[in-house]
């Protein structure tokens, strides 16, 4: 079986609230939508989504075996951040990594090497810049050294 593509965000929590709105935003309507029997996805089938919940703890199945592909993407998920990042993963950029990896991952049986580069070259310049630590000016305005 292979893996599509994925998408990864943050949600504020695990409620119908948050879930949902994340679905809509990644997930074309009329698309199923595999989930495990969490409550919080209930409202999936009312957004226009064919919703098929898998009780895994009924199933008498490991989550692994249940749901493969949602296992094999959070521990190559995982894998990554430990070992490109050694550990040193912060709340802060916590979507730049999900964005990162979500970008390798659906990139990796690329054949259009040339796609590829255009694409690497077309996200910075639509992308607003990040600062990985205040500007000189924030810092001299907060009495901070540098």
């Amino acid at each position: 079986m292979g893996f599509g593509r994925v998408r990864l965000g943050r949600v504020d929590d695990v409620s119908g609230a948050s879930l949902v709105p994340f679905v809509s935003a990644a997930v074309e309507p009329g698309t199923e939508v595999r989930t495990d029997g969490w409550k919080g996805y209930k409202g999936l089938s009312g957004q226009g989504y064919s919703h098929h919940a898998i009780n895994v703890f009924a199933s008498g199945n490991p989550a692994h075996v249940s749901m493969p592909a949602v296992h094999r993407v959070a521990s190559l998920l995982k894998r990554w951040l430990l070992g490109t990042h050694q550990g040193s993963v912060t709340a802060e950029y916590l979507d730049a990594y999900l964005n990162e990896f979500a970008f390798r991952f659906n990139r990796r049986h690329s054949r259009r090497r040339g796609l590829l580069f255009l694409r690497l070259m077309e996200y910075p310049v639509v992308t607003a810049p990040t600062r990985y630590r205040p500007s000189r000016s924030n810092c001299q305005a907060r009495n901070h050294n540098i």
